[in-house]
């Protein structure tokens, strides 16, 4: 199931050309990847709590269209693959007339904080990964 968000890009998001830079669509991605996971449950405190710590592995991006000052934008997010130890998030971003601007696929993996290792994903977040 998919999730949505939606922001309006800032002056400090534009580089010289002045269209969105590059490294901020990844933190807009991010953005929206958190809000998603607050939403289910999963704050940042809930995972301190349980000593879990999600990790960004692996990013393949893709710009499409260019994003401009002022402009408001949708995020779409989706749980593509759930793995033991890891899951692929598909996100989409979309310019205010509906464009496709940019997508990606982001691979997490789930360490212990204590031990810095991969684990396996404990069962509820699987499940709450999946209800979205």
């Amino acid at each position: 199931m998919q999730r949505e968000f939606e922001l309006t890009v800032r002056s400090t998001d534009v580089d010289m050309i002045g269209h969105v830079n590059h490294a901020k669509y990844l933190e807009y991605l991010e953005w929206a990847r958190f809000v998603w996971l607050d939403e289910i449950g999963l704050t940042m405190e809930e995972f301190h709590r349980r000593q879990l710590l999600p990790v960004v592995v692996h990013v393949s991006i893709d710009y499409i269209k260019e994003l401009k000052f002022n402009e408001r934008i949708r995020i779409v997010s989706d749980l593509l693959r759930i793995g033991g130890k890891s899951c692929v998030i598909g996100q989409t971003v979309y310019n205010s007339a509906g464009e496709l601007a940019c997508k990606a696929e982001v691979t997490c993996v789930m360490i212990d904080a204590r031990k810095r290792k991969a684990i396996e994903l404990p069962p509820e977040i699987k499940k709450g990964l999946q209800s979205v």
